[in-house]
């Protein structure tokens, strides 16, 4: 079975095998799986001897943030980043815990970086009951995505900042990934909140005071998020549509040009138009300086139009 397993007594945590860790007398065992396989639901039935109910839960393919309370634990699942790539429709990974007394059954089918900072808690001896490691879970998760959000933020304020029409198609790529990275955070943080507030409160001996405290700092932190994430949100929206007015404004002010341009030459292209007919008894035809006066008057022509354009300021801006 893909995975490890914790042996926890006395605050001493020792790492094993799954099967060992399962098979070894602790103050707590934790077990993580590193698959969602038939393979490891069969292990969770067989081996584990968990309700049929926990191990859907536990090996489902999509999931949510949530928190459902059983007679005697609960199911927590909860989303963190990963060190793996992901997709931008769903930016975290999840981790499945089932939780009881003397033993914690974690599963994911994707590494969470959070994962590291708990098994570093468990080697500090930080965790020692069930409800120390989904603490350590919360705050672990929470604790990673904080400056990843405050990022995304500082992002968009450099965006802010370069606001201009000269930036408009690096500024909207920009605006856009932003946008794009905040939505599929708040998706997941939003119920996660939920999720460790609804775990804070549940009843049973095997979470102690303290593990309340963390859950609800670790649920205060992903609400913080959510805010942050929604007024990120909101912020790239009006961005966006600041931009997009921005490259209308250009794209007027350019056709305005051309038609300006349009409106000096029309009258010039009669002129020389009706000039160049091949036909006998055009006035002043066969004067002596007939080009030079035909030029004269398409120069007067053109600078007063443009004059006109400049005094109705129609190109101002």
């Amino acid at each position: 079975m893909s995975g490890f397993g914790y042996a926890i007594s006395g605050g001493k945590g020792e790492k094993l095998s799954v099967k060992a860790a399962l098979a070894k007398a602790a103050e707590l065992t934790w077990v993580h799986l590193n698959v969602t396989t038939e393979h490891a639901q069969s292990w969770l039935r067989e081996e584990a001897e968990l309700d049929g109910y926990v191990v859907d839960a536990l090996t489902a393919t999509e999931t949510r943030p949530r928190c459902e309370a059983l007679p005697d634990g609960a199911l927590v699942n909860l989303r963190g980043r990963s060190n793996e790539a992901m997709s931008s429709s769903d930016p975290l990974a999840s981790v499945r815990m089932w939780g009881t007394k003397g033993r914690v059954i974690s599963v994911s089918d994707r590494h969470l970086i959070a994962t590291d900072a708990v098994e570093a808690a468990v080697g500090r001896g930080d965790v020692k009951d069930p409800g120390d490691l989904i603490a350590a879970f919360a705050t672990a998760i929470t604790s990673d995505l904080d400056p990843v959000v405050a990022e995304l933020g500082d992002s968009l304020d450099d965006c802010e900042e370069k606001l201009s029409a000269d930036a408009i198609f690096d500024l909207r790529r920009n605006v856009s990934r932003v946008r794009v990275a905040a939505i599929g955070y708040r998706r997941f943080l939003a119920p996660q909140r939920a999720a460790l507030e609804k775990l804070g409160t549940l009843p049973g001996d095997w979470l102690e005071d303290d593990d309340r405290l963390h859950l609800a700092a670790a649920a205060d932190r992903a609400a913080r998020m959510a805010e942050e994430l929604e007024s990120i949100r909101e912020r790239s929206s009006v961005m966006h549509d600041t931009l997009s007015d921005l490259r209308a404004e250009q794209l007027d002010m350019r056709s305005l040009i051309i038609a300006v341009v349009a409106m000096v030459f029309l009258p010039l292209t009669f002129i020389t138009g009706f000039y160049g007919m091949n036909v006998k008894g055009l006035p002043g035809a066969d004067a002596p300086h007939a080009a030079e006066w035909i030029t004269f008057w398409c120069a007067v022509i053109a600078f007063g139009i443009t004059g006109w354009f400049v005094r109705r300021h129609w190109f101002r801006g």
